[in-house]
């Protein structure tokens, strides 16, 4: 029996939206099925399954207007979550213009940033070159976010071709481990970082590194960015 896609969006009291979880919309139930290919080390087929996804979830949401999906129920976080690791994925195998669409696609469905969608989209931004577009988010960058802080940074290189030096004494401050990460000659995620990264409790250098394999692309196109940033914290 075809399902009616209107029924798979229920309206709620606040003017947002959740998806019911039925059938191949149950996306609590196919993030389980992605977590257990993870834990396989199936990558490709998680990735295949969660792109499959993703597109449920698009041909689910009106083209006309932003759907906004209610963060509070199980079911529609779970679709957001799918969404945000889709365009990660999209990120990594090095296809910014569908990243940049499936990150502004959860910031439409999740305004208020759930997912920390608007540090990777500034990063795309930046990358391609979108300076309108990343000036508009960059007062959404948090003051306190390590991610951000790294965005701005990144950004002002691209821009000016120099490293900010407030911003790198706020590294320095502020988020040490991620400049020690962002400088380190390596960047292994070996046993040690998938146990930590993987704790109820990851440790800062965990997250540097996290931060780093996430966005490692960018950095194999612009090495001469990381080059700049570890010449600057030698004082060279």
């Amino acid at each position: 029996m075809t399902m009616d896609l209107d029924s798979m969006l229920k309206p709620t009291l606040d003017q947002r939206f959740e998806i019911v979880a039925r059938g191949r919309y149950d996306f609590v139930r196919r993030s389980e099925k992605i977590d257990a290919l993870l834990s396989e080390g199936r990558t490709a087929e998680a990735c295949n399954e969660r792109f499959h996804a993703f597109q449920d979830i698009a041909g689910l949401l009106p083209e006309e207007e932003a759907t906004e999906l209610r963060w509070e129920h199980r079911n529609s976080a779970a679709a957001i979550e799918i969404v945000r690791a889709a365009a990660v994925d999209q990120f990594l195998l090095g296809d910014l213009e569908m990243s940049e669409a499936m990150l502004e696609m959860v910031l439409d469905i999740d305004p208020e940033d759930h997912t920390g969608a608007v540090e990777l989209l500034a990063l795309c931004y930046a990358a391609t070159g979108e300076w309108e577009l990343f000036d508009e988010m960059s007062i959404d960058l948090s003051e306190r976010s390590a991610a951000a802080t790294v965005v701005r940074l990144w950004a002002a290189w691209r821009r000016e071709r120099r490293i900010d030096e407030a911003l790198l004494q706020t590294m320095r401050r502020s988020f040490k481990e991620y400049l020690a990460e962002f400088t380190a000659p390596s960047h292994d995620a070996d046993e040690a970082y998938m146990a930590d990264i993987s704790s109820s409790s990851p440790s800062h250098a965990a997250e540097a590194r996290e931060l780093w394999l996430q966005t490692e692309p960018l950095w194999r196109e612009y090495p001469d960015f990381v080059e700049a940033l570890r010449d600057a914290v030698a004082g060279r």
